[in-house]
């Protein structure tokens, strides 16, 4: 989609199926039913716009989201819209349970503000006498923002209500990972009750109940994670990126060839390998997947520079940070690796690898994105949810 705000925001293709579905039921249901004799095209430009205005609706939630973080010092990654809804890519976390509050206090609120602006449209719209097709939508978002607002209050992660929870434990108990337990704890009994409910709509006939049992299903794999990941935080804690990181790093010339730097370095291909450009600074990293794009015909005459992802595409660290913040970082694109730079030069790598072996000298198996590998030997990208609300990309 772009950026708003310098914010990157993206679309992912479920959205096409929730907006498909409401047109659906609004322009073939509710909106015939409640508003009868409009011609079926006014019944579905009003499903089409209701729709178009929810998703903007779900934008402006994440956006507020994005930009209150970035205001609290935490890096975003940009904002995902997907079939559940949306959600902004915090690169990092909260530096205190404050941040923390306002952060996850800010998206329902935002919410809020927008169940009170559709409201006050749709009492205009009702005043001046526009059609009655045009206050129904606007009563619709009025109703939808409400009930975003109010359902991303429950006290349960990863809803916005469970962030608040987890702040406000945090501040009270001042342990971060175990509010962060008992948020996700919370998240899991809201999973099991919703998909008991859907459960129950489906048997008496309400087709409903499968909005609330996939809702549940994602609500389940969201908290566990969290779960996963809190204990894993209480593992590393103390643990700084210095006493984990591979070193030296060695980069390859960017002017070599693909052909002559598997020829010379063949099992360098199966992680990734940073890149030097003209001027000698690392310029970018090659990974397989980088290899495996250029056909195989033309390695003999394409350097590495021209291939190489840039580094900013790639997450970074310091050597001093705690090895705790790196966990969000780990990404599919870089094979699950993160660079370690001090003073702009790279002295280290991590690999999911090595946070695996600090946990498991501490007693914890941590399952780290990209830690197993195939028989290839190459990392196996995590799943896109694998981190706190992340929906598949």
């Amino acid at each position: 989609m772009g950026r708003i705000a310098g914010i990157r925001v993206g679309l992912h293709w479920s959205v096409a199926g929730i907006v498909v579905v409401i047109v659906f039921a609004l322009a073939g249901y509710r909106f015939p039913a409640v508003y009868p004799g409009h011609s079926q095209i006014a019944y579905t430009v009003a499903g089409i716009a209701a729709s178009g205005l929810l998703v903007c609706s779900l934008l402006g939630h994440e956006l507020a989201h994005a930009v209150v973080a970035r205001r609290n010092g935490v890096a975003v990654e940009g904002i995902t819209l997907w079939l559940l809804g949306g959600v902004a890519r915090l690169r990092d976390e909260a530096r205190s349970p404050g941040a923390d509050l306002r952060i996850a206090i800010v998206g329902p609120t935002a919410s809020a503000a927008l169940a009170v602006a559709f409201g006050a449209l749709a009492w205009s719209a009702y005043v001046v006498g526009a059609p009655e097709l045009v206050m129904a939508v606007l009563g619709y978002m009025t109703l939808l923002n409400l009930l975003l607002a109010l359902f991303n209050l429950l006290p349960a992660a990863p809803l916005d209500g469970g962030r608040v929870l987890r702040a406000v434990l945090w501040r009270w108990r001042g342990d971060r990972y175990r509010a962060a337990l008992w948020s996700a704890r919370a998240g899991l009994g809201l999973s099991y009750l919703l998909v008991l409910g859907g459960i129950v709509q489906l048997i008496i006939e309400s087709t409903a109940g499968l909005w609330w049992v996939l809702l549940g299903m994602f609500i389940a794999a969201a908290a566990m994670t969290e779960e996963r990941q809190a204990r894993a935080g209480a593992a590393l804690a103390g643990i700084r990126v210095r006493d984990v990181m591979s070193h030296p790093v060695a980069a390859v010339d960017g002017n070599l060839t693909i052909e002559q730097f598997l020829r010379t370095a063949p099992s360098r291909s199966r992680t990734i390998c940073p890149v030097l450009d003209p001027t000698g600074r690392i310029g970018g990293v090659i990974a397989g997947r980088d290899i495996s794009a250029v056909p195989q015909p033309e390695w003999g005459t394409t350097a590495l520079h021209r291939v190489a992802r840039p580094t900013e595409c790639i997450a970074t660290a310091a050597p001093e940070e705690p090895l705790t913040a790196l966990l969000p970082r780990l990404s599919e694109e870089a094979e699950g690796r993160v660079l370690v730079l001090a003073e702009d030069e790279l002295v280290g790598i991590v690999a999911p690898s090595d946070i695996s072996r600090a946990a498991e000298e501490r007693g914890l198996h941590l399952p780290v994105p990209g830690a197993s590998t195939a028989e290839s030997g190459r990392p196996t990208p995590p799943p896109g949810w694998w981190y706190p609300g992340q929906p598949p990309r």
